[in-house]
């Protein structure tokens, strides 16, 4: 009599564990995809975590690179000597938007996101227009990079400097990040937490560009509308869940 009043019991049970199970498996909690609701809501996403579509070389085109897809992440492989290094661009140009993506990063590493990218052959790289949030591991980093706060993860790389609340995971763990750019106000986030932020049509930026390194670069900080690019800083490094709603 007590099997039997147990049966439907464990038949309930696993039941209700089969709901739970795919409940954890929704497309919300996998790398790579959309929710419904991101879908509604104007999102696309940048990586569809098996090939490197809406992506090129800086300047170069479609063709052989040191980055590739591993483990449905885009990955920059340092250890490639034979095929083409450069900074991955978008195809597409993006003005205002909504960009989030998540990042790891190798012991040491260093790498970047940037917006507002002119690619032009009269440009020889994507830093030399376009502001970049810095990807860093701050722990293992270049001496350099550790005693200033523009370069530490979350911060616009030699331009603003990171806030204290803000702080990256250490290497070889997932990080988010979050770009926001509208009317030239750009706003970084670093695993939640506003990390960084400018406004590129403030009457105050070019001062500001003035007493930084990046003056070197007389187009540096002019643009608000352009490509996105991810840097190849010949370390090893790791994207995914890269996603973008324009605004």
């Amino acid at each position: 009599m007590l099997q039997k009043k147990l049966k439907p019991l464990f038949i309930k049970m696993a039941a209700a564990s089969i709901v739970l199970l795919a409940a954890c498996t929704k497309p919300a909690d996998l790398p790579n995809t959309l929710t419904d609701e991101e879908k509604a809501d104007g999102w696309q996403l940048l990586f569809n975590g098996k090939d490197m579509q809406n992506w090129h070389i800086f300047n170069q085109g479609n063709q052989k690179t040191a980055w590739s897809v591993k483990d449905g992440a885009l990955w920059a492989d340092p250890l490639k000597v034979n095929d083409k290094h450069g900074d991955l661009v978008s195809d597409k140009i993006y003005e205002n938007f909504d960009l989030k993506f998540e990042w790891k990063i190798a012991k040491g590493g260093n790498s970047g996101v940037f917006v507002d990218v002119q690619e032009d052959p009269k440009y020889d790289a994507t830093f030399v227009t376009a502001p970049e949030l810095q990807l860093l591991d701050d722990a293992n980093a270049e001496e350099r990079h550790k005693k200033d706060s523009t370069h530490w993860a979350g911060a616009m790389y030699n331009v603003i400097a990171r806030s204290k609340d803000a702080k990256p995971n250490p290497f070889g763990q997932w990080n988010t990040s979050r770009i926001v750019q509208q009317g030239g106000k750009i706003t970084y986030w670093l695993n939640g937490v506003e990390s960084a932020k400018a406004d590129l049509k403030d009457a105050g930026w070019p001062k500001l560009i003035a007493g930084t390194p990046m003056k070197a670069y007389r187009d540096f900080g002019k643009f608000t509308k352009g490509h996105l690019a991810i840097q190849d800083h010949n370390n090893e490094v790791f994207l995914r869940s890269i996603k973008i709603k324009q605004l």
